[in-house]
């Protein structure tokens, strides 16, 4: 796959995706959104793929939406943004639904869509020089990238709607004080602490990781008894996956149990 807004590399089980746009704050543009998309349906489809590193070049994870791409378009920003939307969010879909943790390594500031980005991600682990910020207000949108879906859920709808109306920006220590982020590292060990994680999860229950990450996202609309319903559909299928009869017999053996994630 050839790729010009983003970097790709897969080993170990584990796949590092970097958003490649340096020179324009990592920006999304038409073209980074169509790459993404095709690199998340990528990991989600692959057996080999366990886990996912994301992160961005340069100081800044990502600015968010390329809004000098979007002025050039003149009278066709509103085409430029639809099309643009229809490959960034089923890219954002992709990220959240796939079996595969996905990991942020948040390297700089992110804003905008770029915070929709880290709230896709099962784990962010950020730069302690790093900020957030949706700053839709500030150029008269609303907000979008799964944003609205998301932060509530990570902070609360009071934190959400603040961040939102005012543009407030938070630093590493708020994100994580607010549960967007899980975790503050020197700017230093960022990605190394990212990488670390990535491959202690590429060893996991790939499988049942997926079940788990679609149980959390569809309990946000369930009742309690759809979601104990949907509970127990999950760990009835897990139970005739290699990864559970290992996992049981690890622990019968007490030893460490040997996951091929499926």
């Amino acid at each position: 796959m050839e790729l010009e807004t983003l970097l790709f590399s897969e080993a170990d089980g584990v796949a590092e995706i970097t958003l490649n746009r340096p020179n324009a704050r990592n920006a999304v543009n038409l073209d980074l959104a169509k790459e993404l998309k095709s690199v998340a349906e990528l990991c989600a489809a692959s057996d080999s793929i366990r886990a996912v590193l994301l992160t961005g070049a340069g100081p800044v994870f990502c600015a968010g939406g390329d809004l000098m791409h979007f002025a050039a378009a003149g009278d066709k920003l509103t085409e430029a943004l639809d099309e643009m939307m229809s490959f960034y969010h089923p890219a954002l879909e992709a990220l959240a639904n796939m079996d595969a943790p996905v990991i942020a390594a948040i390297n700089g500031p992110v804003a905008g869509a770029g915070v929709g980005l880290v709230a896709s991600c099962s784990m962010a682990i950020a730069s302690d020089a790093s900020s957030f910020t949706l700053a839709y207000g500030m150029a008269g949108l609303n907000p979008d990238g799964s944003t609205t879906f998301h932060l509530p859920r990570l902070i609360g709808m009071r934190r959400a709607e603040e961040m939102m109306l005012t543009n407030r920006t938070l630093t590493a220590q708020d994100a994580l004080d607010w549960g967007l982020i899980s975790q503050v590292a020197a700017e230093t060990e960022v990605l190394e602490k990212s990488r670390t994680t990535a491959a202690r999860l590429a060893n996991g229950p790939t499988a049942a990781f997926g079940r788990t990450r679609r149980l959390l996202l569809a309990s946000a609309s369930n009742t309690l008894e759809d979601q104990l319903e949907l509970e127990r559909q999950n760990v009835l299928a897990s139970t005739q996956t290699h990864d559970f009869k290992e996992g049981a017999q690890a622990f019968v053996e007490r030893r460490p149990a040997n996951f091929l994630g499926k």
